[in-house]
């Protein structure tokens, strides 16, 4: 099975796409295919995106690989390791920008992954390659959360 090609976005895209996930509770991972402890972590992320699916839960995955190395790098590593992630990738040089959606005070650390309510709110930061339960203690949380009406106000 071939990985369906990754769009590329910049700030303002990402934040449409989170838009978009509004209703639903998010994970946004961040990865690269240089970051061993991402690539541990994939298929918890993966598994729990079936296993709460039902239930309201999305896995966002974002590339933090340089923007010109997506078809000689990272579209044959999915093909061959991860073919079922429906990822995105940045698609400038400067990854902070992509980051600081969500985090402004990003560490660079990778993999770092975010857990969003179903309004739209960072709820907790993860960082670090870590197990499927402390992912799934982080989301399971929000996963009964009304799903909010109208659209959120801005401060």
């Amino acid at each position: 099975m071939a990985t369906p090609p990754a769009p590329a976005l910049d700030a303002g895209q990402f934040r449409q796409v989170l838009e978009k996930q509004q209703g639903q509770v998010v994970l946004v991972n961040f990865w690269a295919t240089w970051c061993r402890a991402c690539l541990k972590e994939i298929p918890a992320l993966l598994d729990l995106e079936r296993q709460y699916h039902d239930r309201g839960f999305r896995l966002v995955a974002v590339s933090l690989d340089e923007p010109g190395d997506y078809a000689g790098v990272v579209a044959p590593f999915l093909d061959k390791w991860f073919p079922e992630l429906a990822t995105y990738r940045r698609s400038t040089a400067d990854m902070d920008a992509l980051v600081s959606v969500l985090d402004p005070a990003w560490n660079e650390l990778l993999p770092t992954s975010y857990v969003l309510d179903r309004a739209g709110t960072v709820r907790a930061r993860i960082q670090g390659g870590k197990p499927a339960d402390e992912f799934a203690a982080a989301i399971r949380p929000w996963l009964d959360q009304a799903v909010p009406t109208g659209r959120p106000t801005k401060p």
